[in-house]
């Protein structure tokens, strides 16, 4: 994250401009490093183009590294050890090996490993798991959370993986639906048509309507494919530097019929596996809930909590927090189990099997959809290409009866 700061030197001096760290008490301690006081600090979504190159770490690499740290760390090993040994092992892949010597280059220098992870250039890091790091390092069981986190991402790139794999099919066949589409309108179309259009008959409404696409498409084609690209294009931008945008589209989202409780599942499941994992790690109630909110993607429902964590930051409970929020409220069944874990001092427990539930849930939920769906592009295809063959055809039967 960037952080924009105002504030003075020891001298006396104003100094003001911004600070790269992984929160704002990281970017609070290293003002106070540098020796400046500050006035006033905020988070800003200014570009550079070191945060333009700097790209979160994939899933399956972040799994990857927690795994074999924590595999060494468990033998025996030092830190710095361990990740010379994994940097040796995986000299060939540059990125990947330039972020492992940039972590070595600090820990070297008397850094922690989460002060080398939260400063290093090459990748970024989720928030959750570097403030895991951090309570790991500081309570003695970094081994346990670089397991769990390991699993965890592990488990969300396997559902990426099922998805994007479950999705090819039905997208090639509307690729090859809109790609055959296109062409029939554009070019087999006219040349029939301009044979009837030659013997002064009249078409059918069908045809003039199938026709009158074919003449928008054939005049437009270049407009429509760049205003297409910009719409995607603007899409995007809005989505990524506008917090409003985000938040109103992912509201939408939300309230989307199956697509919507799919992204509440996925995103509470999340939210809970982390929580889970931070109490199980010692982390204090209130730190683990500011912690988990972080992995919240939808902006809608992250607001939400956010709003709701600093109330328990105040000494309210999260359910409650929630239940008396503005914002978007949570599926029933999470509200229920989470006040009876609350009530029950249970929550890590309670909220693991509320995981679990719902990534099952949306398995099958998944699993259905993408059964439904490859059908419903057949049917879609079979739809367009006779519609158009009927608009072909009609002009046909017309001409033979006006002859009998």
């Amino acid at each position: 994250m960037l952080f924009k700061y105002k504030g003075m030197t020891k001298q006396g001096k104003s100094a003001k401009g911004s600070i790269e760290a992984s929160g704002l008490d990281e970017a609070k301690q290293k003002l106070k490093a540098q020796g400046i006081f500050y006035q006033d600090i905020s988070e800003t979504s200014q570009i550079n183009m070191k945060n333009f190159s700097k790209r979160e770490m994939p899933g399956p690499l972040l799994s990857s590294f927690a795994k074999e740290l924590s595999s060494y760390l468990n033998s025996g090993m030092a830190v710095l050890t361990a990740i010379k040994l994994i940097e040796g092992q995986h000299s060939k892949e540059k990125k990947y090996a330039s972020f492992l010597a940039s972590l070595r280059t600090m820990i070297e220098e008397g850094k922690s490993l989460y002060h080398a992870l939260g400063s290093q250039s090459v990748y970024s890091m989720p928030d959750f798991f570097l403030q895991s790091i951090n309570v790991a390092g500081q309570s003695g069981k970094m081994v346990p959370v670089l397991i769990q986190m390991g699993s965890f991402f592990s488990s969300q790139a396997k559902v990426k993986k099922q998805v994007g794999n479950a999705m090819a099919y039905p997208l090639f066949i509307f690729i090859v639906a809109i790609g055959m589409t296109g062409f029939l309108i554009a070019f087999v179309v006219p040349k029939i048509t301009g044979i009837f259009k030659d013997t002064g008959q009249e078409l059918p409404e069908i045809t003039q309507f199938v026709l009158g696409i074919s003449d928008f498409l054939s005049a437009n084609y270049i407009v429509l494919i760049l205003g297409f690209i910009g719409l995607i294009v603007a899409f995007k931008s809005s989505y990524k530097y506008s917090k409003g945008f985000k938040k109103s589209y992912d509201g939408f989202m939300l309230k989307v019929p199956v697509i919507g409780e799919l992204i509440q599942n996925h995103e509470l499941g999340r939210f809970s596996y982390i929580l889970g994992l931070m109490l199980n790690s010692g982390v204090s109630y209130a730190h683990a809930v500011k912690l988990a909110t972080t992995t919240f993607s939808n902006a809608a429902m992250r607001e939400s909590f956010e709003v709701a964590a600093e109330k328990v930051i105040e000494g309210n409970k999260l359910s409650h927090s929630l239940q008396r929020g503005k914002g978007i409220l949570p599926k029933r069944n999470f509200m229920q189990a989470l006040a009876l874990g609350e009530e029950s001092s249970e929550v890590a427990s309670i909220l693991s099997n509320v995981a679990a539930l719902y990534q099952e849930e949306n398995d099958d939920k998944l699993k259905l959809l993408l059964s439904l769906l490859e059908p419903f592009m057949m049917l879609f295809i079979g739809g367009v290409v006779g519609l158009i063959v009927s608009a072909m055809l009609l002009p046909i039967f017309s001409m033979n009866l006006g002859a009998s």
